[in-house]
């Protein structure tokens, strides 16, 4: 049997505050690097970081692998959803700019995708196979993931089989949120299961 520990965290609070954030490069602000801090501990141990290659996982993850001595993997396909013309906006400039989309994307997130953004479908694919990548690649480790909170997301609605319809607004992934997943495989079955979901 070999166990793998992949514990998730998601970036802190980026500079420029709440927006549909996306693909948009922010850096992490003070508090979130604060927050990023703050969320790990001294009874942490992994043997790897993999990370998003944007500025708010990047960053952080850097500064944390020099400091604990660990490999760091930069992997393009754990980005955040693009939100298309969204990114940048508020809730409330989203509202005012293209009505009643805003509300049609939180019902339906799979069958309306915001104008030039990433379809739900897309990006639950391309997280789940990246995910399992590094599953894969570093089977038998510790693995921190330094990801986003769509990211975080689809990952869990992959291995909990929750529907991708309820996987936005399903569940909270506030800033610095960590969650555990182990997987154990055998010859005969990979099983995978949540531990834990942050505090």
């Amino acid at each position: 049997m070999t166990t793998t520990v992949l514990d998730l965290i998601r970036h802190g609070e980026p500079q420029g505050g709440p927006m549909f954030r996306g693909r948009k490069d922010d850096p992490l602000s003070e508090d979130g690097w604060n927050q990023m801090h703050a969320a790990i501990t001294s009874q942490d141990q992994w043997h790897a970081i993999v990370t998003s290659p944007l500025l708010r996982c990047r960053e952080f993850a850097g500064q944390l692998s020099e400091r604990l001595g660990l490999p760091i993997h930069v992997e393009q396909e754990l980005q955040e959803i693009r939100f298309g013309e969204w990114e940048g906006l508020t809730s409330e400039q989203v509202h005012d700019r293209y009505g009643e989309h805003l509300s049609r994307f939180w019902q339906d997130p799979v069958h309306f995708t915001p104008p030039g953004g990433e379809p739900m479908a897309q990006f639950h694919e391309r997280v789940a196979r990246a995910f399992r990548r590094w599953q894969e690649q570093l089977a038998g480790q510790r693995v921190l993931v330094v990801c986003h909170g769509g990211v975080i997301r689809m990952i869990l609605a992959d291995v909990l089989g929750i529907p991708l319809e309820r996987s936005f607004a399903g569940f909270a992934v506030p800033y610095a949120c960590r969650s555990r997943i182990q997987v154990d495989q055998s010859e005969f079955r990979v099983f995978r299961s949540l531990i834990s979901h942050c505090p």
